[in-house]
């Protein structure tokens, strides 16, 4: 066992790829979206390589650069599971390997979220997590009763309330609560049950959750925003963040700003750790991995880069020239506010025109973007994790399956020769596989005053 500090990895699981060009590569399952058994072999490779944690991103609405567009040839991936319904499946051939879902707080209710969460934590023996979100997408709005997505402060509010909720109701019950004595006939300890009782401004919730509390007290808390509110909120209460930076400065900034918000909610550094995306393009050499990312370039459809770009904005890029530069002064809308920088920063960086900037971030979607041999890719890995930008990395590879296979075969051998990370698993849960401490019960701290007792 080592003692070096070792990096945390997540596989990022998006149906065919995250180039968003993927489905149409020639070993891309095109149909991967609702096939188990490619899900099922994403999984067990992603715990042959030891990840800590598989993590499916969600979206309750198809949007309109899936189903806008005038080509017909231009129209990207879509159709995929419900994530929960998923990593359900998958908890049953896995053992060790962590299962992250994405559950909006903006279109959901504590209670059905608190208790999905909780099963699926019972279900793979104490792994699941759960990646909170504000939606942020008007086409998902109007599956729900509204004409637009709810304004950034007031979705921030509504998450805040709802996270407390939600760990309100994974404390309905004390850990030693439920006795099940045949014997006497009790079921469970009438005084280890706790009634939540909230009334707050966008909910009231009674309780008690019905199942028992989870095994790892509360699934790991992740998420993904990087806004100033959405830091504020990591801050008191996320334990992984997943993030997107371009370089090596803006990582540290980042990593520094936000680990700086802890001691305000009286948390330590260790207590929440940083996975910033990364989208690695990796073969034996570097130039076999250069002619992968151009092969995979060479299949992007310009409508569908630039479209995808024009729905991250909240404005119509295609009316500009697509070998123009990005128009100044646009306009801040309702939603991905700090994605919108990335790219923004990105295209004055480098002097890129519309189509080019759309086509750079269409593989990693503003994430960062590696190709390289083995040697290449560890070097940046590890130049940001000891130098105080990550504590870990999200990988998002380019197609599946063979991208995964790449990085678990190529990388990770290279990580584990410089000892930065796992030769095994270290733990049963995702919290120990984390080095996150599992939450106490609130009753169990004399000084807290818990809730109303039933």
């Amino acid at each position: 066992m080592t003692s070096k500090r070792q990096m945390k990895l997540g596989a990022f699981l998006y149906p065919t790829g995250h180039h968003v060009a993927a489905w149409r590569h020639p070993q891309a399952n095109a149909r991967a979206g609702i096939d188990i058994e490619h899900y099922k072999l994403l999984a067990q490779t992603a715990e042959r390589g030891l990840f800590d944690l598989l993590f499916l991103a969600d979206g309750v609405g198809m949007r309109g650069d899936d189903i806008d567009v005038l080509s017909r040839t231009a129209i990207r991936y879509t159709a995929q599971f419900e994530p929960l319904t998923l990593l359900s499946a998958l908890s049953a051939v896995t053992k060790h390997v962590g299962l992250v879902a994405t559950a909006s707080t903006t279109y959901n209710e504590p209670y059905h979220v608190a208790r999905k969460f909780a099963s699926l934590d019972f279900l793979s023996g104490g792994r699941a997590g759960w990646n909170t979100v504000t939606s942020a997408d008007d086409h998902e709005a109007l599956n729900f009763g509204f004409d637009q997505q709810i304004a950034h402060p007031n979705r921030y509010k509504r998450a805040e309330e709802f996270l407390d909720v939600v760990r309100g109701l994974w404390d309905s019950w004390e850990d030693d609560a439920f006795v099940r004595d045949k014997d006497s006939g009790l079921y469970f300890e009438p005084e280890k049950l706790h009634i939540l009782d909230h009334r707050g401004p966008h909910f009231q919730v009674r309780g008690p959750l019905n199942i028992p509390r989870p095994p790892q007290g509360y699934p790991v808390l992740v998420q993904a925003g990087s806004s100033d509110a959405g830091k504020t909120l990591a801050a008191r209460t996320a334990e992984v963040v997943f993030t997107a930076q371009q370089t090596v400065e803006d990582a540290r900034s980042f990593y520094a700003d936000l680990k700086g918000r802890l001691a305000a909610f009286g948390r330590q550094p260790n207590a929440l750790l940083i996975m910033p995306g990364v989208f690695p393009v990796v073969a034996e050499t570097r130039s076999e991995a250069e002619d992968k990312f151009a092969a995979l370039q060479d299949l992007i459809h310009p409508e569908v880069s630039i479209s995808a770009l024009s729905r991250l904005f909240g404005h119509d890029l295609s009316q500009f020239p697509a070998d123009g530069p990005l128009p100044e002064g646009l306009a801040e809308t309702e939603g991905h506010r700090s994605r919108q920088q990335v790219f923004i920063d990105k295209a004055k960086r480098e002097n890129l025109s519309i189509l080019q900037l759309a086509n750079s971030v269409a593989g990693a979607r503003g994430h960062w973007q590696l190709v390289g041999s083995p040697a290449d890719i560890a070097d940046a890995l590890e130049e940001r994790f000891s130098g105080g930008g990550a504590d870990g990395f999200n990988v998002m590879p380019p197609y599946f399956p063979g991208g995964l296979t790449d990085f678990v075969d190529l990388v990770i051998p290279e990580l584990q020769r410089r000892g930065l990370f796992r030769q095994r698993y270290e733990g049963q849960t995702l919290r120990e596989n984390l080095g996150l401490a599992r939450p106490a019960h609130p009753a169990s701290q004399p000084s807290t005053n818990h809730r109303r007792t039933a």
